[in-house]
């Protein structure tokens, strides 16, 4: 299993920011990476993104709507995304939930539009801090993976990214034993959903993952890689932690 790096850029970047990309680009040019590396702009850049980076890397949407086409005003759709250079499609992501009202019903027609459309899924889940406080951290992240996670998912179309909430720009980072504890889990409900071929899935931690807890968070067993969020609007802070991941 190849370790996945993705960039989520979240509502942050203008056509500059672009320069990031071409700096990356030379880079992994100069030295190629032990992993898989995706990078989602916001949709404003992700056509001129993908003539910039010309399949250097691969490039992603930070959200899809459910619906394939029609009269849904400010909604993207899969296919969009798709013609615009996208390989993937985040869903599911904490901000989406907390701020759209976003079920995991909605999570899991996403990842069907977005299978339609030729896209891979993350799928987001996580708990809160009120949540694993209460002791309802494992319970929460079983639940959203089972409504969330469509019985079509494979390894070669979905992946998942393990967010602890209240980890995301908060600078807070769970132990390295919380990390095992909730991945472990997360795999186990995989299997136990999709069988076997679920143990090659790649699962992503994505809480406030830096060059300076890059190498320490993965290389943690079961951890495959990393959502990053604000690490990954420069250069070389996403390069520090593309260069953390060892080899398969």
């Amino acid at each position: 299993m190849r370790s996945l790096v993705a960039g989520n850029w979240k509502m942050n970047g203008l056509a500059a920011s672009l320069a990031e990309l071409t700096s990356l680009k030379a880079a992994l040019a100069a030295k190629a990476p032990v992993c898989e590396v995706l990078m989602c702009p916001p949709f404003t850049l992700l056509a001129q993104a993908a003539w910039t980076v010309k399949d250097a890397f691969a490039l992603g949407g930070q959200d899809c709507s459910p619906k394939d086409g029609g009269a849904f005003t400010g909604d993207i759709s899969a296919a969009m995304l798709k013609d615009a250079g996208a390989s993937t499609v985040i869903v599911g992501h904490s901000e989406r939930r907390q701020y759209h009202g976003e079920r995991d019903g909605d999570v899991a027609a996403k990842v069907q539009a977005a299978w339609r459309a030729g896209l891979n899924a993350i799928i987001c889940v996580g708990e809160t801090e009120s949540q694993r406080d209460a002791g309802e951290a494992h319970g929460i992240c079983t639940s959203q993976l089972e409504a969330g996670v469509p019985a079509g998912a494979t390894a070669e179309n979905t992946a998942i990214a393990y967010e602890p909430v209240w980890a995301i720009g908060t600078g807070k980072t769970p132990t390295a034993a919380d990390i095992v504890a909730m991945h472990g889990h997360i795999r186990s409900c995989l299997v136990r959903r999709l069988g076997e071929g679920a143990r090659q899935m790649r699962i992503l931690y994505g809480g406030s993952v830096k060059p300076d807890n890059a190498a320490e968070i993965l290389n943690l067993p079961e951890v495959n890689g990393a959502l990053v969020g604000g690490a990954s609007l420069k250069c070389a802070d996403f390069l520090g932690i593309i260069a953390a991941v060892k080899p398969a």
